[in-house]
């Protein structure tokens, strides 16, 4: 069961990018980031409730908090970038640079973590490297074209960020149940956004967005939240080694869901490139 679970989180993951991009075609990604995690912190929090885990915030230490707070505030600069980036950018663009900070995880948790690194987890990180090169080099839509390089410069910040997060998170995580170390950072990221909506001036903007992209930045919030819930409980029941990859293959659900509804489509070296990231994605589970 826990293999479905991990496929389900995939799905809504993928999911999450398609909504959020329908969401954010007239309203400001920084605004709809704010608004969209008002739903994952309510979805956070159940499931803190679903566990029983909330009995533990009173023994919860300084370091913990401290941690989780950093990787808070950087799943916040993430969110920003990674919403910024699918506003002016094309979706099956953005997304595997986003999902390019798997491959800086690794690193990172080499360096700072002293994990080990498996020649199959080697090779993973090489193919998912050429394949987002390949896949970004790739003739930009006329949307996209308009913005230049700008999209890739705010993918990178989420793909670094995102890197970030669970470096800090693994650290901050350890002392405290994964759900409510959850919902804790998800509430660090709603105050974040909202100060960037307030401090960049666009706190009159809440008002003026259409109802028809909230109810979308609203169900992306939702597939984000029912992203974390199956993460969660596959997490819970399988090995986080073959999870976290499983996960990472959302990849395939957004770029699918990408040629659906906003018909772009992929040219063969692009296609290559989803190949490659795939197969190396898929490297990870040996």
């Amino acid at each position: 069961m826990w293999i479905l679970y991990a496929f389900g989180s995939a799905l809504f993951a993928g999911l999450t990018a398609v909504l959020a991009k329908c969401g954010i075609r007239k309203t400001d990604s920084t605004v709809a980031t704010a608004i969209r995690t008002i739903v994952v912190l309510a979805f956070s929090w159940l499931m803190v409730f679903i566990v029983g885990s909330q009995a533990q915030l009173s023994a919860i230490s300084g370091k913990t908090l401290l941690f989780l707070i950093l990787s808070g505030l950087a799943t916040g600069a993430s969110w920003l970038c990674y919403f910024r980036a699918l506003q002016i950018g094309d979706i099956n663009k953005v997304v595997p640079v986003d999902k390019s900070s798997t491959v800086l995880t690794i690193l990172l948790a080499v360096i700072f973590l002293h994990e080990s690194l498996s020649l199959a987890k080697g090779a993973g990180i090489v193919l998912i490297a050429a394949g987002t090169y390949l896949m970004i080099e790739k003739k930009q839509s006329d949307g996209a074209a308009k913005s230049g390089a700008s999209w890739l410069l705010y993918a990178a910040g989420s793909a670094v960020f995102a890197s970030l997060t669970s470096i800090l998170g693994k650290v901050g995580i350890s002392g405290v149940e994964s759900n409510l170390g959850t919902a804790i950072r998800t509430g660090v990221v709603l105050v974040m956004s909202w100060m960037m909506v307030f401090v960049t001036g666009k706190g009159k903007l809440v008002r003026a967005v259409p109802k028809n992209e909230l109810g979308f930045i609203c169900l992306s919030g939702l597939a984000t939240g029912g992203s974390w819930l199956c993460y969660y409980k596959a997490l819970q029941d399988g090995p986080a080694s073959v999870v976290a990859p499983i996960d990472k293959l959302s990849i395939l659900v957004t770029i699918l869901f990408s040629w659906l509804v906003f018909h772009e489509k992929l040219t063969k070296k692009s296609a290559l490139g989803l190949a490659a990231v795939v197969g190396g994605t898929l490297l990870m589970l040996v």
